[in-house]
């Protein structure tokens, strides 16, 4: 890979970087790619033991997350200026659900006109794992993409087996989890949309490190079986969305 290719991987919240796209960063970084982040929120609606204030949230998030970006290999971090959602509620103007969705996608696309990204990463629009802000997200970077065919964009998801499993794992682990009171119907991605597989076994380490920065949050892998860990942290599934797939087999790289 040239050092002259531009990821650009667009998230909600702090640690969205980490446990959710952490490994496809890491392996980019690892090849040479030059990687920024765009994150929508500073994730002030997060709860962080012994602190009260959204602003002292917000600044502690934003913090772990150039750190553990840092980890990772994120070159560069853009944030934007929306107010973190919340997983259920009346979603407030100023919020990234609440809100107008073209302001959102214009503010998106004046970050990949600055990043001029070769290929752009972000949360699985249709299929997410119930948090609306993820899914909000999606939709904006791909709709501010539409009009750029040579930019290749893709969406990190979660195959629907595999998060079936650790939802089921989770009302062991932590049965007090908000992510439970979600309607799982329809949750992750149908197995035979996935268009990329990648393995990220080799940046494993890497990635764990990184999910340790986020000290304020409790990782959606704590206390889940060393099986299903494996399955998360070892291999990375995506869908190619543009350029639009054409069936065949399955991409291992995103470049």
């Amino acid at each position: 890979m040239s050092e002259a290719v531009r990821l650009l991987v667009t998230v909600a919240h702090p640690d969205d970087e980490t446990f959710g796209t952490g490994s496809v960063i890491a392996l980019a970084a690892e090849h040479g790619a030059q990687v920024t982040v765009c994150c929508a929120t500073r994730g002030e609606a997060g709860d962080v033991p012994g602190l009260t204030s959204a602003a002292d949230i917000g600044a502690l998030r934003e913090d772990e997350l150039r750190s553990a970006g840092a980890a990772l290999g994120v070159a560069q971090f853009i944030l934007l200026d929306y107010a973190d959602s919340g997983m259920t509620g009346q979603p407030g103007p100023q919020t990234l659900a609440g809100a107008p969705l073209g302001d959102m996608i214009s503010d998106v696309r004046n970050v990949v006109d600055q990043v001029e990204p070769d290929v752009v990463v972000t949360l699985d629009p249709d299929y997410g794992d119930g948090h609306r802000d993820h899914a909000i997200i999606g939709q904006a970077t791909v709709q501010a993409c539409r009009q750029l065919p040579e930019t290749r964009v893709y969406a990190w998801t979660v195959p629907r087996p595999l998060l079936a499993r650790w939802f089921a794992e989770l009302e062991n682990v932590r049965p007090d989890s908000k992510h439970l009171e979600l309607d799982q119907g329809g949750l992750g991605r149908p197995e035979d949309q996935i268009t990329t597989v990648l393995d990220t076994s080799d940046v494993r380490s890497r990635r764990e490190h990184a999910i340790s920065l986020h000290a304020s949050q409790t990782a959606p892998y704590d206390g889940m079986s060393a099986h299903l860990r494996d399955e998360f942290l070892d291999t990375d599934h995506l869908v190619r969305i543009q350029p639009a797939w054409t069936g065949g087999g399955r991409e291992h790289t995103l470049f």
